[in-house]
């Protein structure tokens, strides 16, 4: 929540309380995606969570950005995908746009806001291991 509110200033106020979302990763995002934690010195930095070949969060502290922990974070992501990776990002979100376009994504599609419940325009990103082409691999 604190690296929605420091990285994503132009969304609406969280509807949800701290324990709630806890409560959904919980209950939810670790039934259901792969999760990788960042932790350094007993304290939880970040994490990434895979569903199938989305990348449905990457969220670091706002004191571990820039500091190499998201790198670490997506290459583990890709280690583990089955060779593409995609994702959603807001439009707005620069920074998120240039720390995935350094990493090797691509966009594909751009969006009007329709297809999320903050109705903010966003674009998919796409991801892909050398030689590998829609999940098929390229001779």
């Amino acid at each position: 929540m604190a690296s929605r509110a420091a990285t994503m200033p132009y969304l609406p106020p969280q509807k949800r309380s701290h324990e709630q979302v806890s409560r959904w990763v919980e209950d939810v995002l670790l039934k259901e995606a792969r999760a990788w934690v960042a932790v350094h010195d007993s304290e939880l930095l970040g994490y990434a969570a895979l569903e199938g070949d989305v990348l449905e969060h990457l969220y670091l502290r706002p004191d571990a950005r820039r500091q190499g922990v998201g790198t670490l974070l997506l290459d583990e992501v890709k280690r583990h995908s089955s060779g593409e990776v995609s994702l959603m990002v807001f439009q707005q979100n620069t920074g998120a746009r240039a720390f995935y376009e350094h990493h090797g994504f691509t966009v594909l599609d751009t969006n009007d806001g329709d297809r999320n419940m903050e109705n903010l325009p966003d674009m998919t990103l796409r991801w892909a291991r050398v030689g590998q082409e829609s999940g098929r691999q390229t001779t």
